[in-house]
């Protein structure tokens, strides 16, 4: 403080430095004028009047300790946005007020939050903390989209009430993990981005032809050998050399069980259940290249370096020993994973080898089976009655409903469409829908030409957000049995996180929408202008999103003589130019304002601006 005191002291020519340097320096400020949140809220209006968060902003928690995972993790997020509220004791006027419900508001389950931004502050209740943090998420959302880089002086935000909460419990995420190694730290990424999103199930698939990815205290060797496969980076997926003689696996990893208890800890403070899956008894190359001798074939295996189909390596289902395997495999899983559920996978079965096995054949005649349809029921039943025993309980793809002795307790991941989830709910069965039309995210997002390789299937934006879990051949009494949606992820042609990242975004936003918002709120129009923000957001935190489809969509309506054309595109803020002459469309061309009438077998061509930079390329139509 002398220093300022004495400043009458200072010659002249510093003190007018001083006072230019001071001028210089103006305050960041921020003005929101309008939220943007996906999923999009159940109910939310904005009215006229503002509040403002400053460095003098406190923050208040009440029936929440300072020192839960939930407060914890709002206060570091919060330093990390280069907000820095210190805590108080009692609520007071321009405070951030979050607090946890003394009597249940029925209104918020749950997983249901109410904010309100008022011009004396901004107050946070739910009735859980798992509440409080969709809250925050949803508050995050409402800052700057660049908050996570640049430090503000000054936010100004629209007083707003906000009450929301999901349409489903499921909300899930699956991420593949066996096809290419994902480390520790890109889990966390991936479970950052699915709280930003309000998904709360992350589907974490642990093994598979191409690497077993867990650590097994009893079988080591699943590490050792079933962990790594052959190195064949570079190579396109399903054109990978076999292995050569001496040729060393390096390839691969896996996770110790001290780092999935950590991803366990990290994804419970963000109100994420993680769940696994072991693939039984199919898809067991990895498996198999550590303990051949739980084959029906007793034959030499390796962990696979590319895609398998059939899938014919299949654990014994007639060796005693495959069996005791398969416990003592849950044994550990059950221990170490908290979650009441266990995927077990149990799809693509190719049953060559059960049919050609003594064992397996032996097996049929005790139980009484059948055929190996009978002994796959006989397994699946197995497994689910051990996992019952120790408080958990199964899920399957769309094949585990061929399996007659499934009980109500197990759940259906159905990927195979609204047949399947009908047949699941009509058992009593819990179905997840994870429509691979509109959920399965290793897809094309874009014209294949502007593409990384992917799954030969076109799911742009636009067509995923149209998606509903709900299919609308449910009645009344079977609608509780469909429990949510699943994003699908595998990895295939995907090296590593950073490459997910452009297929995940930003179809996964509009399946997060799918799940937790009401239909009646759902809107293409302002969703475009939502994962405009949005993208931007993530981009800032690191994310390295997709720009989208720049193919236009061409609507016909037949007029006398041809068609009345309507253009748009996917990205809201693209510039559409057209030509009808055969010739190339360029930036000189005529944009794209109104409908067009066109004659039949008119050829269109269009180009697409986006920033002012040509996107993609020409596309032509045939009307």
């Amino acid at each position: 403080m002398a220093i300022f005191t004495n400043i009458k002291h200072w010659s002249p020519i510093l003190a007018i430095m001083m006072l230019l340097l001071v001028a210089s320096c103006s305050e960041e400020n921020a003005e929101i004028s309008e939220y943007h949140i996906i999923p999009e809220p159940a109910y939310m209006v904005q009215k006229g009047r503002t509040f403002t968060i400053t460095s003098r902003t406190k923050l208040y928690f009440e029936n929440l300790a300072q020192n839960s995972p939930t407060a914890k993790f709002i206060s570091n997020t919060l330093r990390q946005m280069h907000i820095r509220p210190a805590f108080i004791g009692t609520p007071n006027r321009g405070s951030i007020s979050i607090s946890l419900n003394d009597t249940v508001n029925p209104s918020l389950g749950d997983e249901g939050y109410l904010m309100q931004v008022r011009p004396d502050g901004i107050y946070i209740s739910a009735n859980t903390e798992a509440g409080l943090v969709y809250a925050f998420e949803t508050f995050i959302q409402m800052l700057p989209p660049d908050i996570h880089q640049h430090p503000y002086d000054h936010i100004t935000l629209p007083e707003c009430t906000i009450l929301d909460y999901p349409r489903f419990p499921w909300r899930g995420s699956l991420l593949d993990a066996c096809r290419h190694f994902i480390t520790v730290k890109q889990i966390k990424r991936h479970l950052d981005l699915m709280a930003a999103h309000k998904l709360n199930k992350f589907h974490w698939l642990l093994n598979d032809d191409q690497g077993w990815r867990i650590e097994i205290e009893k079988y080591p060797e699943l590490n050792d050998i079933g962990s790594w496969r052959v190195d064949r980076t570079g190579i396109p997926w399903g054109q990978e050399e076999p292995a050569r003689p001496g040729e060393e696996p390096t390839y691969g990893g896996f996770y110790t069980k001290a780092e999935i208890a950590d991803i366990i800890r990290y994804a419970q403070q963000l109100n994420i259940e993680v769940i696994p899956q072991i693939e039984l008894p199919g898809h067991a190359s990895a498996i198999l290249a550590a303990y051949p001798q739980l084959s029906c074939d007793q034959e030499s295996y390796s962990v696979a370096l590319g895609p398998c189909w059939p899938h014919k390596a299949i654990l014994c289902a007639g060796n005693d020993a495959a069996i005791q395997f398969i416990d003592d495999i849950l044994d550990e899983i059950a221990i170490l994973f908290p979650s009441q559920f266990i995927h077990i996978g149990f799809e693509d079965l190719s049953t060559e080898n059960w049919e050609n096995c003594p064992k397996c054949q032996n097996r049929i005649r005790q139980q009484g089976l059948d055929n190996e349809v009978g002994l796959q029921n006989w397994l699946v039943s197995h497994i689910e009655e051990y996992l019952l025993r120790k408080g958990k309980r199964i899920i399957g793809w769309d094949d585990i409903l061929s399996c007659n002795n499934l009980s109500p307790e197990a759940v259906v991941m159905a990927s195979q469409g609204d047949s399947t989830i009908r047949r699941g709910t009509i058992r009593g069965n819990g179905v997840i829908n994870a429509n691979a039309d509109f959920c399965d995210l290793e897809t094309y997002q874009t014209d294949t030409a502007y593409h990384p390789a992917a799954l030969p299937q076109y799911l742009p934006l636009s067509h995923v957000y149209q998606f509903d879990p709900m299919p609308k051949s449910l009645t009344s009494d079977l609608q509780p049995y469909c429990w949510g949606g699943e994003a699908l992820l595998w990895t295939d042609y995907i090296l590593n996180y950073e490459q997910a990242e452009y297929y995940l975004l930003p179809r996964l936003c509009a399946l997060a929408e799918c799940f937790w918002s009401l239909p009646e709120n759902k809107s293409w129009p302002r969703f475009q202008q939502k994962i405009e923000q949005q993208k931007q957001r993530v981009q800032a935190f690191g994310f390295k999103p997709c720009k989208g489809s720049f193919k236009p969509t061409v609507f016909k309506s037949p007029t006398e003589g041809g068609y009345l054309v309507t253009l748009s595109s996917e990205v809201m803020g693209t510039y559409i130019y057209y030509t009808t002459d055969g010739s190339d469309p360029t930036p000189e061309s005529t944009i794209y304002t109104h409908p067009i009438r066109l004659s039949k077998g008119t050829r269109l061509r269009t180009l697409s601006l986006y920033n002012g930079q040509v996107q993609e390329g020409i596309y032509d139509f045939i009307l």
